[in-house]
């Protein structure tokens, strides 16, 4: 059974995926994805071959300290350090 969800086209041509699709089709923020169009329709499908959440993570992350420099570190302090704060 094919499942319908309406979104509104904003002005700048941009749709949001219910948050609902994006956690059942584990879509993150980042995440690259091609829109195609097939017989009339558009069709959203994810671009394999692109970094993963992960991997963008830890190219965000390399090179930014040692383990010995954030062993001590709080939750909050590395948030901010990966946040690039």
């Amino acid at each position: 059974m094919t499942e319908v969800q309406s979104m509104r086209l904003n002005s700048k041509g941009q749709v949001t995926i219910p948050a609902a699709l994006r956690a059942r089709y584990n879509l993150h923020e980042g995440d690259e994805v091609d829109v195609v169009e097939e017989g009339g329709a558009l069709r959203i499908v994810r671009v394999h071959g692109s970094d993963t959440r992960g991997q963008r993570l830890v190219r965000h992350m390399r090179g930014r300290g040692s383990a010995k420099e954030t062993e001590h570190m709080s939750t909050e302090e590395l948030m901010e350090l990966l946040r690039g704060d």
